[in-house]
């Protein structure tokens, strides 16, 4: 026989799981849509860098032409200086600077190509990664709304499950009650049965005095090992 408490505590007990599931779900979004909202901030830092790396090199052409021009200059100024002097050592000498810096002229020129090559691939990699990215975030930013569209699903529900939580705890006495809270608190589900001397939440071998009491109905009563709501299942 069970006791008249059970039913309504098994009724509440389903109820208040739904609740709690649902306030799960409720509680876990933040964190979801946090974890989206770094993979946007991911995509964006990735295209960012991809940037970076254009302007990088685009500086470096920059600071080689500017290196190239002060070249430019000082062998025009060699140049000039060399159809000025009449001593043929000094002309010579001047010979000798004016080939050292045609030489490094060259090379800064060559240097410059390699980067305008450089310049023209990353730009490539660039426009490839930021199409790849944008369609990404743009998938983020559709996670999101579904996210909030949830988050305002779950609110209602858990409203209307909170109302019939209420519901289920309106016949209970308060004395009842308080022991379904409380043994809520420590185990869900709070409530379960005895099946051959055995608790079915904690399975293990409840204690005689508990079983027939359990069986008798006459006073709600706990496990004495795992401490829930026990009721005998004939």
């Amino acid at each position: 026989m069970r006791h008249p408490a059970i039913e309504p505590l098994l009724i509440l007990q389903a109820r208040d799981q739904t609740e709690r599931g649902l306030s799960a779900q409720l509680n876990a979004i933040p964190t979801d849509v946090a974890a989206v909202e770094g993979q946007i901030e991911a995509e964006k830092a990735a295209i960012e860098a991809a940037r970076a790396e254009v302007k990088g090199l685009e500086t470096q052409k920059k600071l080689l032409e500017t290196e190239i021009g002060s070249a430019e200059d000082k062998l025009a100024k060699y140049r000039t200086q060399q159809m000025a002097v009449r001593k043929n050592d000094e002309y010579q000498a001047l010979g000798h600077e004016i080939e050292t810096m045609e030489k490094s002229i060259g090379g800064l020129e060559e240097k410059e190509l390699e980067i305008m090559y450089g310049i023209d691939e990353a730009k490539q990699r660039f426009a490839a990664a930021e199409k790849t990215m944008q369609a990404n975030i743009a998938g983020y930013r559709t996670r999101l709304a579904s996210l909030a569209e949830r988050k305002t699903s779950l609110e209602a529900e858990l409203a209307e499950a909170q109302a019939t939580v209420a519901a289920a705890r309106a016949p209970l006495d308060e004395k009842t009650t308080r022991l379904y809270d409380r043994t809520a608190a420590r185990h869900m589900p709070a409530v379960m049965s005895v099946q051959r001397g055995t608790c079915s939440g904690c399975h293990l071998r409840i204690s005689g005095e508990v079983e027939t009491a359990a069986r008798n109905g006459e006073e709600l009563v706990t496990c004495d090992q795992c401490g829930r709501i026990v009721w005998f299942e004939s």
